[in-house]
């Protein structure tokens, strides 16, 4: 039941996601994987969020994060994954984030919600707040780390530079690409599912209910 309400939720919030402006925009549900209008031209600008191993984009107009070998946006209240810029995405249960992810500044956030308002630029957003105390007690210590000991970024999947427009590939195509291309091993209990999962099919969160950071 509880995996079936958070399926409901996702439906609905989907159906209700506003318009980014960089990235040209279409809502639509795909089985399995969901259309959030991330839509660039080309590879986007990335860059490294100091002291993070997380990059942002700084020029486009939405939350939109590479971490541990995959990309990560937030938007409508819900976190998506990909292992290409373009997609295609699968929605992410929030108990099921990568700590990293979770820790990003409220300042790297370029598209917030209006619920960030008042909160610390240079600090996570409050999702202790937001997901309320059973969030809370499946991830407990996620805010609590040696800032001065953050592991090193992943390296950026650059070899997707040359997949845009016409050229960008679909799924099983990008799959084959992409072990081919990028031999990084992620450090994410999350991310290693996804990748033993066939590099790209993505999933909502790690089997036997395992909470990875």
């Amino acid at each position: 039941m509880q995996k079936l309400r958070y399926g409901l939720r996702v439906l609905c919030m989907v159906l209700c996601l506003a318009a980014s402006s960089e990235a040209q925009v279409s809502i639509g549900i795909g089985t399995p994987n969901v259309s959030i209008g991330i839509n660039f031209p080309v590879y986007p600008e990335l860059v490294r969020i100091p002291s993070y191993p997380v990059y942002y984009a700084p020029r486009v107009n939405a939350n939109y994060f590479f971490y541990d070998g995959m990309y990560w946006v937030f938007t409508g209240d819900i976190w998506y994954s990909s292992f290409w810029y373009n997609g295609p995405w699968r929605p992410v249960a929030p108990e099921y984030l990568p700590y990293y992810i979770l820790r990003v500044p409220v300042r790297y956030y370029r598209h917030p919600p209006a619920y960030f308002r008042g909160w610390q630029p240079n600090a996570p957003p409050r999702w202790n707040d937001h997901w309320g105390p059973g969030w809370s007690k499946q991830r407990s210590g996620w805010d609590q780390w040696n800032r001065q000991a953050s592991p090193q970024p992943a390296p950026l999947p650059t070899y997707q530079r040359k997949y845009s427009g016409e050229r960008y590939p679909q799924m099983e195509r990008q799959q084959r690409i992409h072990s081919d291309q990028y031999r990084y091993q992620p450090r994410s209990s999350i991310v290693r599912e996804q990748y033993k999962g066939g590099g790209g099919k993505g999933q909502s969160g790690p089997p036997h209910g395992k909470k990875g950071r």
